[in-house]
């Protein structure tokens, strides 16, 4: 059984309870999606949502600490939610 969205490292309640409504329930659900995509859909649907979040959900993937992701794979990640998709 996949962890619950709640338990995946560096998530808090309020993200979690966001990824939820989004469908994303599980560590298995945020792994098919991609931190990205997920950022995305937050976006989406509440529109104010801090990189913060897409940081947390990147780190939660790699089972490390939000605030240790290097500043090269922080500014992948900006820029993979900044270009626009087709």
């Amino acid at each position: 059984m996949s962890e619950a969205i709640e338990q995946v490292r560096n998530l808090g309640p309020k993200t979690a309870a966001a990824l939820a409504e989004v469908g994303i329930r599980s560590r298995a659900d945020l792994e098919a999606a991609g931190a990205v995509e997920a950022y995305l859909r937050l976006k989406a649907r509440a529109g104010n949502v801090s990189l913060n979040a897409l940081y947390a959900m990147q780190a939660g993937l790699m089972d490390v600490d939000w605030r240790h992701l290097p500043d090269e794979l922080k500014a992948a990640l900006r820029e993979a939610v900044d270009t626009p998709r087709r």
